[in-house]
């Protein structure tokens, strides 16, 4: 090192020259720790000119993963061509988080709903369809029960429909239109509550308010908790339309909700269409008291979480049944089926909802990878 030896000899002319004659300083010893301070010095300054480089390797760039393309929304080759399956929930994290937590209803889910008017006494087949006779209607109930199918009330249903809350995996909603004595409800219906807890949704006309004749017998019923009454309107008999009056609406639909929370203590949170009548202007002025559910008259299929089936045009072979996509709320104009298209049609249904089910489970995995990827970020890990 050159530059070393110079400044070693500088140092050393340095000290010599000006050394004092007495007392004797021991020169080996001072000129050792100047030559320490002096490499200390010129090691330090090269060791900040280059520094000594490290083994840190280079990071390693994220994975960037992408979401895989979700998969179209199952279709049963049973419908009629022009019904076709309406989703309703918007955001595709929440409706995959509902569908595959583990406390919510397995995928395929079916639920059923039938409608009954009259029930025919001492007839085993009624000539009329809108009825359905005594021998048929046991026929229907025990053929229902059979098949795995177990009936649910209106908040059940609106809790399915709307988080896909737990249900039975084949699910049956009783609909019993029209004002009807308690006899109606005890001869037909009560077998069945007290064998398999069965209840039964009555569609309440409440045009006669109080002074209705069979009003204290239904309250009765609704307090047992095994008739579940609902609004099938006020006036009933003029079907609500987007031409009906505002004042109309409000008094149909509004008007029940007072009445029945008067007599019956409750608030109804379905509306049962009357007349099947329905429109956008109804549905929206439904949503806005607070109706959670609507039923139609027509019998477009079963029904599954975030799936029901409606026609977006009026069919030729159908003309009387209005078409209900134009509406965009698809839990607000719910199908229902005449219980005599049941009795031929029930293994058809129940087969639907196994095809679902498969087709729920084949997609599963790519459902799941989504949701890891896009979802669980914001919503976590699906429970």
């Amino acid at each position: 090192m050159p530059r070393l030896g110079m400044l070693v000899g500088a140092l050393a002319l340095g000290i010599s020259s000006c050394m004092p004659t007495a007392p004797e300083v021991d020169a080996g010893a001072q000129m050792t720790q100047a030559v320490s301070t002096a490499i200390a010095s010129i090691l330090e300054t090269q060791a900040a000119l280059n520094p000594i480089a490290t083994n840190t390797l280079p990071a390693t760039p994220t994975a960037i993963r992408t979401p895989p393309a979700l998969p179209a929304a199952f279709v049963s080759p049973a419908l009629n061509p022009l019904d076709t399956p309406h989703t309703y929930i918007q955001d595709s994290c929440q409706y995959l988080r509902d569908k595959w937590t583990s406390t919510n209803s397995t995928p395929g889910t079916i639920v059923l709903v039938i409608m009954f008017h009259s029930i025919e006494k001492g007839v085993e087949t009624a000539s009329d369809p809108k009825n359905i006779g005594g021998g048929d209607f046991r026929r229907l109930m025990n053929a229902l029960h059979d098949m795995g199918f177990q009936a649910i009330n209106a908040n059940q249903l609106a809790d399915f429909l709307d988080s896909n809350a737990r249900i039975p995996e084949r699910s049956v909603v009783l609909i019993q239109d029209d004002r009807h004595s308690a006899s109606n409800y005890t001869d037909w219906f009560l077998p069945y509550w007290e064998q398999w807890q069965w209840p039964v949704i009555n569609a309440w006309i409440n045009a006669l308010g109080g002074d209705d004749p069979v009003l204290a017998e239904n309250v009765a019923l609704e307090q047992q908790g095994w008739v579940d009454h609902q609004s099938h309107g006020v006036v009933h008999n003029i079907p609500m339309s987007d031409s009906s009056a505002d004042e109309y609406l409000t008094g149909e639909l509004q008007g029940s909700i007072t009445n029945m929370q008067q007599h019956y203590g409750k608030t109804p949170i379905a509306i049962i269409w009357p007349g099947g009548g329905f429109g956008v202007r109804p549905v929206q002025f439904a949503r806005k008291f607070g109706y959670r559910l609507g039923f139609t008259v027509n019998p477009r299929g079963p029904i599954m979480y975030n799936w029901i089936p409606l026609a977006d045009q009026t069919d030729p072979a159908r003309p009387i049944s209005i078409p209900e996509g134009p509406v965009n709320d698809a839990r607000m104009v719910l199908p229902r089926y005449w219980p005599t298209q049941v009795l031929g049609n029930l293994d058809g249904i129940r087969v639907m909802g196994e095809q679902a089910s498969a087709y729920a489970m084949q997609n599963k995995a790519t459902e799941l990878e989504y949701y890891d990827i896009v979802c669980a970020p914001t919503l976590g890990t699906i429970p």
